[in-house]
């Protein structure tokens, strides 16, 4: 009995090697594996941050609470998960267009192709290898696999996994690599040897922290999201709240601010080539945006996540950072298009932007007797200003 136990570890322990050098060999910067009930502590963690509305309109995360603090409740057969990590370290200083108003601030995560993509093919294939390795040793193996598109807490299981932390500002943190990942999951009926967990170097450092732009962190560790430029550009669907836009900037799709001025990130590895900034994407004009139409839009970030948004939310936040840059006649000229949008939400907020941007003289009549309740709210909020 004790030496069929040993060969069974012996086996294990093979495998779990081989897994980590194929993925390598696949592209992934890591590879880790965890137990799927090791983020059972995660999960009582969530359920404090949907208790106080921290997820603001994000009701997927409450809908099936009980799938992401729980693995075996997704899929009652799954023994081991194996995570693995896609670097995407941008080559330039993310934070460097924020020092040129006049130009659209874009998360480098979607300067190039949709991750969705690129990682679901290279885990579909690695999951593939998994089932032929298991059975080249006798054993059927099942998988599943995910990459930010159920509800799965990829950053609890990397941690999990030995890739790395979650740092004061909940993303994962890795002294191999930085700050700049994206996440995949394997699920599999095969029992893994599993990683010891990553261990917290944040230490007294509070740069992510103090770093926001919004104030969006209520204490290290804590997230509200409603108050993050990422859910504010990306995940709302209506109004950005009028107290937090002046601070968003020229930021239009997502923020990098916390995870580019990680001292970790001295560590980061290269990113992947898939990644790379689809040429114009990096820091392009504000102006030349605010006059894309729907097929124009689609076009220029097509094979990129930004199209998700839709045109409506893309010229919200067009808008808003046209408000928060210089008054050039330009940018005047593209908020008075804008202030003429057949959207109500684009509307108000181009009243916004006219108002930050020139004043209520400036603003003048726009939006006063606009059709929507929204926009002339818009409006008389700016005469009190």
């Amino acid at each position: 009995m004790q030496a069929q136990r040993t060969a069974y570890i012996d086996e294990g322990l093979k495998l779990r090697s081989e897994i980590e050098a194929e993925a390598l060999a696949l592209g992934f910067a890591d590879c880790g594996v965890a137990a799927p009930e090791a983020v059972v502590e995660a999960g009582r963690r969530l359920r404090r941050a949907v208790s106080d509305g921290h997820h603001g309109e994000m009701t997927w995360m409450e809908d099936r609470i009980d799938w992401r603090a729980d693995p075996r409740v997704l899929w009652p057969e799954v023994r081991s998960v194996i995570m693995l990590a896609e670097a995407y370290t941008p080559e330039h200083d993310p934070l460097a267009v924020l020092a040129h108003p006049d130009r659209a601030a874009i998360s480098v995560y979607a300067q190039g192709r949709d991750y969705h993509d690129v990682v679901k093919k290279r885990l579909k294939r690695l999951g593939r290898w998994l089932i032929d390795a298991a059975a080249r040793e006798g054993e059927r193996a099942e998988i599943k696999v995910f990459v930010d598109t159920a509800p799965v807490m990829e950053k609890p299981l990397a941690a999990a996994a030995g890739l790395g932390w979650q740092g004061k500002h909940t993303n994962l943190v890795s002294r191999r690599g930085g700050s700049w990942f994206f996440l995949g999951a394997i699920f599999t009926t095969l029992e893994l040897p599993v990683d010891n967990p990553g261990q917290d170097r944040c230490g007294n450092c509070r740069a992510c922290l103090d770093v926001c732009p919004t104030g969006a962190f209520p204490a290290p560790y804590r997230l509200d999201a409603r108050r993050c430029i990422s859910y504010l550009t990306i995940e709302l669907k209506g109004a950005i709240p009028r107290a937090l836009r002046p601070a968003i900037g020229n930021r239009i799709y997502g923020c990098d601010d916390c995870l580019a001025v990680c001292p970790w990130n001295k560590f980061a590895a290269e990113g992947h080539a898939a990644y790379a900034s689809v040429e114009g994407r990096s820091a392009p004009s504000l102006t030349a945006l605010a006059a894309l139409d729907d097929a124009a839009f689609r076009e220029f970030f097509r094979g990129g996540p930004i199209k998700r948004i839709g045109l409506e939310r893309f010229l919200r936040n067009v808008a808003v950072a046209l408000g928060n840059g210089p008054p050039t006649p330009e940018a005047v000229a593209a908020l008075h298009r804008l202030a003429a949008d057949e959207s109500t939400l684009v509307r108000a907020h181009a009243v916004w932007a006219l108002a930050h941007l020139l004043g209520p003289a400036g603003l003048g009549d726009t939006g006063r007797d606009d059709s929507s309740a929204d926009v002339r709210a818009e409006w008389r909020a700016a005469q009190k200003e």
